[in-house]
C-alpha cells in the first residue's frame, strides 16, 4: 500500500491483512471494559475512530460477534492467521458511518494521543489514569 502524508497504514502481525486510513483519526479513545481487556489480552484497548468509507483494507478478517455491556452487538475483527485484533465495529457505528481501528496495529504510533477513557469503572486498579483527559465511569 502506498502511504502519503495524509494517510496512515497498519496491519496484522503476520502481514496478511493491511490497511490505509486517513492520517488523523476523528478521535482516539481507550476502553477499559472487561470485554476489550479480554479481547486485547491487556489492561485496555486503544481504538481510533475513522469514517468507515475511508478504510481501505486488503486481506481477510475473521469476525467474533460479541455483546457489549449495553447489549449492543460488537463485531470484533481479527486476522484469522495470526490472531491480531484490528477492527471493532458495531451496528451504531455502521449507521453513523464510523469504524474503530485498533491503534496498536498502526505502523507508526508515536503521534497517537487518546483523549477519552471509557468504562473506567472496570479499569485495572494498578493502572494510573492520566490527568487532563475525559474519564467516563460507565459500567
Amino acid at each position: 500500500m502506498t502511504t502519503s502524508i495524509d494517510t496512515r497504514t497498519g496491519g496484522c502481525l503476520c502481514g496478511q491483512v493491511r490497511y490505509t486510513v486517513p492520517r488523523q483519526p476523528l478521535a482516539t479513545v481507550i476502553c477499559h471494559c472487561r470485554h476489550c481487556q479480554k479481547q486485547a489480552g491487556s489492561a485496555l484497548s486503544v481504538v481510533a475512530v475513522f469514517p468507515r468509507d475511508q478504510l481501505h483494507l486488503t486481506g481477510s478478517l475473521s469476525v467474533y460477534e460479541d455483546r457489549g455491556t449495553s447489549g449492543q452487538k460488537v463485531f470484533r475483527q481479527f486476522c484469522g492467521r495470526c490472531g491480531s485484533p484490528l477492527v471493532t465495529d458495531t451496528e451504531r457505528a455502521q449507521e453513523a458511518g464510523l469504524i474503530f481501528i485498533k491503534a496498536g496495529s498502526f505502523d507508526e504510533v508515536d503521534d497517537i494521543q487518546p483523549t477519552t477513557h471509557y468504562w473506567i469503572a472496570s479499569a485495572q486498579p494498578w493502572l494510573p489514569l492520566p490527568d487532563g483527559v475525559e474519564l467516563l465511569q460507565q459500567e
